[in-house]
């Protein structure tokens, strides 16, 4: 399978004034191909998010560079970005944060439509046809982000990411914030869309567990960097770093 998604030697240095520079990813290099589902697992502050808003340019990039679908998107800035996103989408960890809280779920989902010049009736025709791949009723477009639970908010905001027919969808910590009947019901909807669109993920995590379950490949991060990466199954019974290994005995 081809590379749809190339990081190279990735490096991300925030300055803060009056204080020291803080280097928040350094020399991270990988590859995501098409079809796969690739995890990122580490605690808190490893670097993990950063790398999801460098790939999605939400952050500009120290050094490095990033190669989405043979281009080089390293320092696209503007309209410029508009290709990226008709390749490559982000679901966040705060679904109900992520959406403006003045507008209707169906304004948000539609809104990148309605960029792309598409007419009022179908936005709305396609709109109704999202919220129903996702798991929720059509009624849900007209409904505000208070008005739903976490669960249905989330799955509304794949349906936002699904909008522009993506190739790629960035889930950073995307169930965190579910519980786990309902992180288990977002998993099953991420997999049979997956297998129905090809789609490609890069999924962020803390959790071990959910990252054996769901994806293909694994990425270890600590302090910035890749401690560790492989199929997940021999990366949790067979650590090499020591870091995986303290990982993984706090699931278990």
């Amino acid at each position: 399978m081809e590379n749809i998604l190339q990081v190279k030697d990735l490096k991300k240095v925030f300055h803060q004034h009056g204080k020291r520079d803080v280097t928040a990813v350094e020399n991270m290099s990988f590859s995501l191909r098409a079809g796969e589902i690739l995890g990122i697992v580490g605690e808190s502050g490893s670097g993990k998010s950063t790398v999801a808003k460098l790939i999605t340019r939400l952050e500009a990039v120290t050094e490095g560079q990033i190669i989405l679908d043979g281009q080089d998107i390293t320092h696209r800035k503007g309209r410029a970005l508009k290709s990226i996103y008709d390749k490559m989408q982000m679901v966040f960890q705060n679904p109900v944060g992520s959406f403006d809280p003045r507008k209707t779920l169906g304004y948000g989902i539609g809104e990148s439509l309605k960029n792309r010049g598409v007419p009022k009736a179908e936005i709305r025709k396609k709109t109704a046809n999202l919220l129903e791949q996702c798991g929720l009723e059509a009624s849900y477009m007209d409904r505000y982000p208070h008005q739903v639970s976490g669960g249905q908010c989330q799955r509304a905001a794949i349906a936002r990411a699904l909008a522009v027919e993506p190739q790629i969808i960035i889930c950073d910590e995307a169930t965190s914030a579910l519980d786990v009947t309902v992180q288990k019901k977002v998993l099953d909807l991420l997999m049979n869309l997956q297998e129905n669109k090809k789609l490609s993920y890069v999924f962020i995590c803390h959790n071990l567990a959910l990252v054996q379950q769901f994806c293909d490949r694994v990425i270890v991060m600590k302090d910035g960097r890749i401690a560790e990466e492989g199929i997940p199954d021999e990366v949790i019974r067979n650590p090499k770093d020591a870091y995986t290994k303290m990982l993984v005995d706090s699931v278990l």
